[in-house]
């Protein structure tokens, strides 16, 4: 069988269960072949399907998500790598960055912090900004902190940056970190418990960096009254919501006496709040 029949018949197995099922087709076949996939399409007609493209398409076929598959993601001018240790970082959340560019365009930070870091998105794409920035990530899974190191290694910013166990659920955390910054990001959990997700999120990405309470607010309700004390005067917190969040963490906010600002993604939906101190 050609690459083209194979690809051609992924494409009608995965048309079930994906909404790029050509796409995905080429990625798991540039994969198996272990090459990119301009390379892949460019020298489809001189190679042969490898006998793991069939059991690749299978695990797509059941809803397990590209990323995982392949084991890397790409974000703003990274490639990470991730596993169903850490969330698959999504164009979504790159809202935050193009938004603190912006921000922070005629003055640069200094020390930044990323409040739940999983595979290291927000903070090393921060970094790969702001170059003579350095920085901080918390997460309190071991295994995502590992993955962080390794994506820090990977994209040159290990000297630059710094991974470690934090759990913002216990009293004491904000006293552990003992440094102030003048970026915070965040994209905490924030998905209503009975709320219902596509099998590829809901299957297999980790529960805890998704779900928060009845309402999906219980993280921000956390996280709000503590960030203020690792905030420099004039520093901001950019905290990414879901798109019908925006004025129930807005409240929340108010009450802190933060002001607040909203940015929509690409599709115009709510998905970034920017904090500042009054």
């Amino acid at each position: 069988m050609s690459i083209t029949t194979a690809l051609q018949l992924a494409t009608q197995k995965l048309s079930l269960t994906s909404d790029s099922p050509r796409l995905d087709a080429e990625l798991l076949m540039a994969y198996a072949l272990g090459m990119e996939r301009s390379d892949m399409l460019l020298r489809r007609e001189d190679l042969n399907p490898p006998p793991p493209f069939a059991e690749l398409v299978k695990k797509r076929a059941s809803h397990e998500p590209i990323a995982y598959i392949i084991g890397k993601q790409d974000f703003w001018d990274l490639s990470l790598k991730v596993t169903p240790d850490v969330l698959i970082p999504r164009p979504d959340s790159e809202t935050i960055i193009g938004w603190v560019s912006e921000i922070y365009s005629d003055n640069p930070p200094h020390n930044i912090l990323d409040v739940g870091t999983g595979s290291g998105a927000l903070l090393l794409a921060s970094l790969s900004v702001f170059r003579d920035a350095i920085g901080v990530g918390i997460d309190n899974s071991g295994a995502a902190i590992s993955i962080a190191c390794e994506n820090a290694e990977a994209n040159a910013m290990a000297d630059r940056c710094v991974f470690t166990i934090g759990d913002w659920t216990q009293p004491d955390w904000v006293n552990k970190i003992k440094s102030k910054f003048d970026l915070i990001v965040c994209n905490p959990p924030y998905i209503a418990d009975d709320e219902k997700l596509m099998d590829d999120v809901a299957l297999f990405e980790p529960k805890q960096a998704l779900y928060a309470g009845n309402d999906g607010l219980c993280d921000y309700q956390i996280l709000i009254p503590d960030l203020h004390k690792l905030l420099t005067n004039e520093g901001y917190i950019f905290l990414e919501i879901g798109n019908s969040q925006a004025r129930a963490v807005a409240e929340i906010a108010c009450e802190y006496s933060y002001e607040v600002q909203i940015k929509q993604d690409l599709a115009g939906l709510d998905r970034v709040l920017m904090l500042s101190r009054c």
